[in-house]
């Protein structure tokens, strides 16, 4: 993958993430202060599996932004499209699908 489009993408993905972030923290922000401000349902659970479920979308984007990030470390250092763990050369079409892959199809599947 060209470098110039690896960056933008990369960039563009980042960007995008961070939106859904925030977006998720004040929407679950409002959502815990609403429910201690209120009894909404009998269902005590309920507000609690939200939480989690929130807290674990968080996490989610929180590392996928991780991840953003060391694939643009490896753009900056030129070792951008090869594998972290054997330096093989990724698959043009790997990168397409995720620019942010550090791992060959086959290396991923043996995690």
């Amino acid at each position: 993958m060209d470098e110039t489009v690896a960056r933008d993408r990369l960039r563009a993905e980042r960007a995008e993430v961070q939106d859904l972030l925030r977006d998720g923290e004040v929407d679950s922000h409002l959502d815990r202060v609403s429910e201690n401000q209120e009894e909404t349902t009998s269902d005590r659970a309920q507000p609690l599996t939200a939480e989690g479920v929130d807290d674990a979308v968080a996490a989610g984007l929180r590392d996928r932004l991780a991840k953003l990030d060391r694939a643009v470390e490896r753009l900056d250092r030129g070792t951008f499209g090869r594998s972290v763990r054997s330096g093989v050369p990724i698959p043009d079409d790997r990168l397409d699908a995720d620019p942010a892959a550090g791992l060959t199809v086959e290396e991923a599947d043996s995690l």
